[in-house]
């Protein structure tokens, strides 16, 4: 018996007596989105009402599953029975749940969403079966929200460090064919064919390699690569593994951003398991393959997403892109041949290896295969985290999988700040690299942001591009003029002193910007402005003639008042507001002072009759156009 497979057996008896064996199992989703949904007061209820009732059960605290819109959540398995699953749970529910389950024998039908069974059971849907993840495919995400990611052996008796043990059985360009046959494209973004990186890599001279996962993950309401390494850290340090033997690499760094603390917490406890049980170190399992990892906390840069410029933070420069080639897989880390990875990359590496890469290759599409994880939100009804076939269009992730808008829908906003923001006509736009590029957006690293018609897109524009334009370096004049003139424009343009001409301006300034900056940065910063003068350009308009948002978002332009006719005296709105500018009395019409007003939007955005409005100043003064 080999070292894996003994490790392998003893793991197998650890998560069959888990799974399998007398004691119940309450399971808490504990990742970031659960604790600030209140994971933590949850769990101290749980364990009071348990110790209340004197119940044993164990509490096995697992990642997120991806359903952030139910968390808290916690699910409850009795002895041979199937797992149940509670969505947004409050503290003062936890007695009613253990009482339910432990006394009555019987599920909390009432607060139950769906159950892990393999038989349907009547009235209570199969958790899977849920419409925010019967499409989805979970190959990345296969055990985030199972398992407890803080235990290796839950890893290993899931398929984990299997992959790894097979690439050791092969030679390091057998791996790195595997690779390429499976078509893996690089997940950060740039959707460069992983497979040839490596190869270029383990062709270039030089004795000592690296390999370096980026988690350096910036972009406003992203947290893909967050939530693996919270829910199945294994899953991307089996990666390093691979991809270290695959190029002959000895020596990996994980670059992570410190705003992460518990995925780094979780990064650390693995790494230790792994090197008692000899998964990292000299001679893994057993083989002549010795490989050991690091992590490098950034300081939250967004451009050290860049490779040259994460290259300079390891090394204590200050994250500077410099010009390729050389380009890292010839002359990275300290000047050796280096390959850098994106943690969904990293992540998939293990299952490619376990499977084979036709089976990889039956997800997706040709120039597309396998599956892509994505962060969905905004003003759509189910948020999270996703992973679907890429290929799958817009449309059914939108709003089969996230449920659709509240409002009706106005546009998303795919890769990020850097990303474009589509209108409807692009709803059946299949996701992919290429189809994305072509509508003037990017993949990136999966960040899905959607808006209904309570978001302005000339703001939504300003905002990214003013995000872009303070994380840029500063390093090429393009990026560090060019984007500041661009949010100058934008911010005269929703603060009511937009001209035509700032439009042919903004054209300019953004084909000029992209063309000419030095890394991806600025070469991508434009698209949100792009994207919303093609797409959006009355909207543009609207607010350089008219002087007005139709989103009732740009401050400067609008006044709030109250439609006598829709407002039913309910005082939400005098409660929210903050300096008494509505009153009335209960059951009639309020009265808005336009005098006190801060335009704070707290009132429009309470008010569950739409008598709040915004309109032009100057056509509720009176004044011409």
């Amino acid at each position: 018996m080999t070292d894996f497979e003994r490790l392998k057996e003893q793991s197998i008896r650890e998560w069959t007596d888990l799974t399998g064996g007398t004691r119940a199992v309450i399971t808490l989703g504990t990742a970031s989105c659960g604790r600030a949904a209140g994971a933590m007061a949850v769990r101290r209820s749980i364990e009071e009402a348990l110790a209340k009732h004197g119940v044993e059960a164990r509490i096995l605290e697992v990642g997120c599953i991806g359903s952030c819109y139910l968390e808290p959540m916690v699910d409850v398995t009795l002895p041979g029975g199937p797992r149940f699953s509670y969505g947004n749970v409050q503290p003062a529910w936890a007695e009613r749940i253990v009482a339910s389950h432990f006394l009555e024998g019987k599920p909390l039908a009432s607060k139950v969403v769906g159950h892990f069974g393999r038989d349907a059971i009547e009235g209570i849907p199969g958790f899977f079966d849920l419409p925010m993840f019967a499409p989805q495919v979970r190959i990345v995400l296969k055990n985030c929200g199972f398992i407890d990611p803080e235990n290796l052996h839950h890893s290993i008796a899931n398929g984990g460090y299997a992959g790894l043990h097979k690439a050791l059985q092969k030679p390091p360009g057998d791996v790195i064919s595997e690779v390429e046959a499976a078509g893996l494209r690089g997940r950060g973004g740039a959707g460069f064919p992983t497979g040839r990186k490596w190869r270029f890599c383990s062709e270039a001279e030089g004795e000592m390699k690296y390999v370096i996962c980026n988690a350096d993950e910036g972009d406003p309401g992203a947290f893909m690569n967050r939530s693996l390494i919270e829910g199945d850290p294994h899953a991307v340090l089996e990666g390093m593994l691979i991809a270290g033997y695959a190029i002959g690499a000895s020596r990996g760094y994980v670059y992570i951003r410190a705003e992460y603390p518990l995925a780094i917490e979780r990064l650390k406890k693995a790494m230790a398991q792994m090197r008692a049980e000899g998964l990292l170190g000299e001679g893994i399992l057993g083989s002549p393959f010795s490989f050991d990892i690091g992590i490098k906390e950034g300081a939250g840069a967004f451009v050290c997403g860049e490779e040259t410029a994460l290259i300079a933070s390891i090394e204590g420069r200050r994250g500077m892109p410099r010009t390729r080639p050389p380009f890292p897989v010839q002359e990275g880390l300290h000047g050796r041949p280096t390959v850098i990875n994106n943690v969904e990359t990293l992540g998939t590496l293990p299952h490619i290896l376990r499977n084979g890469a036709a089976w990889y290759r039956g997800f997706g599409t040709e120039a597309n295969p396998g599956t892509k994880t994505f962060s969905l939100v905004g003003k759509i009804r189910r948020t999270g985290l996703i992973e679907v076939p890429l290929g799958m269009p817009l449309r059914k992730i939108i709003f089969d999988i996230g449920g659709g808008t509240l409002k009706p829908f106005r546009a998303v906003q795919t890769g990020g700040p850097s990303g474009g923001c589509l209108s409807e006509e692009f709803l059946d736009t299949p996701v992919g690299y290429e189809s994305l590029a072509k509508a003037g957006s990017i993949m990136g690293s999966g960040g899905l942001i959607v808006m209904d018609t309570d978001t302005c897109v000339v703001d939504i524009a300003r905002y990214f591009l003013d995000f872009i334009q303070k994380e840029s370096c500063g390093k090429c004049t393009p990026c560090r003029v060019g984007t500041r003139h661009m949010v100058e424009i934008l911010e005269r343009i929703t603060g009511g002193e937009g001209e035509l001409r700032d439009l042919d301006k903004l054209q300019l300034l953004a084909q000029t910007v992209k063309k000419t900056s030095l890394c991806g940065l600025g070469q991508t910063a434009p698209n949100p402005v792009l994207t919303t003068l093609a797409y959006f350009r009355s909207e543009y308009l609207q607010h350089i003639q008219e002087r007005y948002c139709s989103a009732v978002v740009c401050r400067p332009l609008l006044e709030y008042f109250i439609i006598p006719e829709k407002c039913t005296g309910c005082q939400r709105c005098v409660a929210a507001c903050p300096t008494g500018a509505i009153t009335g009395p209960r059951a009639e019409v309020h009265n808005l002072d336009a005098s006190k007003c801060i335009k704070c939007r707290s009132c429009y955005e309470i008010c569950r009759f739409e008598a709040i409005a915004g309109n032009a100043i100057q056509i509720r003064s009176g004044g011409g156009l």
